[in-house]
């Protein structure tokens, strides 16, 4: 058995039987995984409402991804028969449910994988906990990076009454909760929060104590908040970015040290920054990564136009530094819009040197990516053509991430099936990897 999980991800391993008085289910599994804890308990809420009784035990925590389910804890579970070439096939996200003598597997290369297995499991058993409806299948993912984009109401970068609407609401972590859940029901990993400024919020920075507003009891309030925020995230296999708006600080920072709010410069604003990024990644151990835009306030309004290689050396300055001084390694966002240069933002990358790929959002069709799922433009460039150079010579440090949101429709929340699939099938490649889809403003 030790050999098979060896071969495994994770794994997790159904064994049902029929006993008409029996109604007890034991289920064994890892308890030291927060997300397959996390699916444990949606299986057993359903098998709970079907009247079952439900008695949790302890597996080996060396087998981080194994779960079994049985109605008698006496009966072991069967692997004969069980081959390698039945995970081989099993890609990223992916899981494979297996029938066999009884027996029901559930087997994927990742936790988050059986975590979408055991959600397959739970829809196709119904109310009425129904173990013979339950069919062989496998899935794989078309898009490994599927994420939501949400601006935040604090900080925002349009400020106005359709953000104010939703201060308390996004406050309120009873709605994050609710928001996460039905992301990993639907199968998204990613949820990326955007805001001016988010650093005021979440931490005093050490050389800056008064760039927050918040006295200590509210700062921890606030700290509070965000930690609950991306343990929740993580406890559903759901990844966390924050993203700001480059060259800017708070109104409390730029009052107290000698700033402009906007589009500063100096020497002391790009030390903020930097050490900012750092303090932030340490302190908050559940996030994993972070972001940031390369427009806004980088003079694109004002007499004042930073050239692609400033744009670029104050990413690399300030975000990847920061980056990299942390105690520990993150993903990174680097956003492409506007007066970018490939080649130049590849440089960038390169210098980061992360062990994981960097993440390249561009705007689909400027944003506007419900009227065709055909590319005709992106936000990356200023005479409408398609800057090729992101993807030619194909990326092997970083993937692209089509950014596509709801500002051509504004009516239906999710839009089309049938269009989203031609829509991924037109411009999935081996270097496009991922979708951020979302509102600029409004919450739903």
């Amino acid at each position: 058995m030790q050999n098979i999980l060896k071969l495994l991800g994770a794994f997790i391993l159904l064994l049902f039987f029929s006993c008409e008085n029996n109604k007890t289910i034991h289920i064994s599994f890892n308890q030291g995984s927060s997300v397959l804890k996390y699916g444990v308990s949606q299986l057993e809420e359903r098998a709970q409402e079907s009247g079952f009784v439900v008695q949790q035990n302890e597996l080996d925590k060396a087998n981080k991804g194994i779960i079994i389910i049985t109605k008698n804890d006496s009966l072991n579970p069967k692997l004969e028969g069980f081959r390698s070439e039945n995970i081989s096939n099993i890609k990223d996200d992916g899981y494979k449910i297996i029938r066999n003598e009884g027996q029901i597997y559930i087997i994927g290369n990742s936790e988050r994988g059986c975590l979408y297995g055991l959600f397959d499991l739970i829809e196709q058993i119904g109310t009425d906990f129904d173990i013979s409806k339950v069919k062989a299948k496998q899935i794989n993912p078309a898009i490994a990076f599927r994420a939501v984009k949400i601006n935040l109401p604090w900080s925002p970068y349009r400020p106005g009454p359709t953000n104010d609407l939703h201060i308390e609401t996004s406050k309120d972590l009873k709605f994050w909760e609710t928001f996460l859940d039905m992301l990993v029901k639907n199968k998204f990993n990613a949820v990326s929060l955007w805001n001016n400024h988010p650093f005021p919020y979440m931490i005093r920075a050490k050389n800056y104590p008064k760039s927050t507003p918040f006295n200590d009891k509210e700062l921890a309030e606030w700290q509070t908040f965000y930690k609950t925020l991306f343990k929740m995230a993580k406890e559903r296999g759901l990844e966390t970015y924050l993203i700001n708006w480059n060259i800017v600080v708070s109104p409390e920072f730029a009052e107290n040290y000698g700033a402009k709010e906007y589009f500063d410069r100096s020497k002391l604003v790009k030390k903020y920054t930097k050490e900012s990024v750092t303090q932030l990644i340490n302190e908050y151990e559940d996030l994993t990564g972070f972001g940031t835009t390369l427009a806004d306030w980088m003079g694109n309004w004002g007499d004042e136009k930073m050239s692609p290689e400033e744009r670029e050396d104050w990413i690399k300055e300030t975000i990847v530094d920061g980056i990299k001084d942390a105690d520990r390694k993150v993903k990174f966002i680097h956003r492409a819009v506007l007066s970018g240069d490939p080649k130049l933002m590849r440089e960038v990358i390169d210098y980061a040197d992360l062990p994981e790929k960097t993440i390249v959002e561009i705007k689909f069709n400027w944003s506007h990516g419900h009227s065709t799922p055909n590319l005709s433009l992106t936000h990356s460039n200023d005479d409408g053509t398609i800057m090729s150079g992101f993807w030619d010579p194909k990326p092997e440090n970083f993937f692209i991430a089509w950014m596509v949101r709801n500002e051509d429709f504004f009516v239906l929340r999710w839009g089309d099936p049938e269009f989203i699939r031609d829509h991924i099938n037109a411009n999935k490649t081996d270097y496009v990897q991922g979708y951020f889809i979302g509102s600029e403003g409004y919450i739903p």
